[in-house]
């Protein structure tokens, strides 16, 4: 009976949605909750997950398999494959979250991209900023958590780790590859990278 009152709350919920005119790809395979809010010119695909207290405003598209909850999402965002969007987020007019990206309680600011692999928590990003593949930020020592603030057009190469508590300020770049421990002056280049060694005519060894 529980069974068939959680199919019948989910129809009905698909029917309001698509009523006020959101789009639906498959919509038996969505599902909202109860006090979900969306706004105009939404698409929602396949397989996506709307929990509780998720606020999703104008011309947003969220792709297949993403997961929201207790979220606020603006105007004009893309949102997946594959993210989940954790409490307490905000993701700002114009930005964008990419497949297999994992975002909490964290704002993420207006044109702002973090397009993949990449984790994202306790943080404050600015506007226009890039973040590359494989990014996490280490906002967790064991002990507790710290923020990690990055301000205006910086540009956080692939494979970066930001160990909080950090502020990386605005125009500056992060090489790939870099474990960023200190703050990043305004319009720097910050990269900790060892130095590559080749040894010519090396001969693998055989079994």
């Amino acid at each position: 009976m529980k069974q068939l009152n959680l199919q019948k709350l989910q129809n009905n919920l698909r029917k309001k949605f698509l009523k006020v005119g959101v789009k639906m790809i498959g919509p038996e395979t969505i599902f909202f909750s109860k006090d979900t809010k969306i706004g105009k010119n939404v698409i929602i695909e396949p397989y996506v997950v709307i929990g509780q207290k998720v606020r999703i405003g104008n011309n947003v598209i969220i792709k297949s398999f993403s997961h929201l909850e207790n979220c606020k999402i603006e105007n004009k965002v893309d949102i997946g494959p594959y993210a989940r969007i954790r409490p307490g987020v905000v993701l700002k007019s114009g930005s964008k979250i990419g497949n297999f990206v994992e975002i909490k309680k964290s704002t993420l600011g207006i044109n702002s991209k973090v397009n993949h692999l990449t984790y994202i928590g306790d943080s404050e990003i600015g506007k226009s900023v890039n973040i590359g593949a494989g990014t996490i930020t280490c906002n967790y020592d064991g002990v507790k958590k710290s923020k990690t603030k990055i301000k205006d057009n910086v540009f956080i190469g692939s494979n970066s780790s930001l160990v909080a508590p950090l502020t990386i300020e605005e125009g500056s770049v992060v090489g790939a590859g870099s474990v960023i421990t200190k703050n990043v002056k305004k319009k720097s280049l910050a990269l900790t990278r060892s130095l590559q060694t080749e040894i010519k005519n090396y001969k693998r060894k055989s079994k």
